[in-house]
């Protein structure tokens, strides 16, 4: 299956949204490191959760975006929507996987590990209302 411009563009402004989004946060940790370092750490930890839970949140809105691209052509509606389900199930639980790792590996820290994780529905959200202003 060859992969669709849509989802490539796609792909590429979450990617780039979710890199804008931790480095963000990376600079809020860091200020707030800075006033109250002994409840805000900035070390490593900060940094291995926010590469981890960008690789989960792009990768998970790839495998979505190839999977509606799957879907999109399969003729059955029941398969359609089977296929569909299962990738929703597999997506959630690879995060609900990620969650408990960064609350459990000590190497790792929880908030920068969860926090990327809602950046792509944010963005989806802020584009749809965007493209609605806009008359699209």
């Amino acid at each position: 299956m060859k992969l669709q411009k849509a989802v490539k563009k796609e792909t590429g402004i979450i990617a780039a949204s979710v890199a804008v989004g931790i480095i963000v946060m990376y600079l809020v940790f860091f200020c707030l490191h800075m006033v109250v370092p002994d409840w805000a750490p900035f070390d490593i930890k900060v940094i291995i959760g926010g590469i981890g839970g960008y690789l989960i949140a792009v990768g998970n809105f790839f495998w979505m975006a190839v999977s509606v691209q799957k879907v999109a052509s399969i003729e059955d509606e029941d398969r359609a929507r089977k296929t569909m389900g299962v990738s929703y199930r597999y997506r959630t639980m690879i995060q609900f996987l990620w969650v408990i790792l960064s609350i459990v590996l000590p190497f790792i820290n929880p908030v920068a590990g969860i926090a990327p994780l809602f950046v792509p529905s944010i963005v989806i959200k802020l584009r749809g209302i965007i493209s609605a202003g806009k008359g699209g």
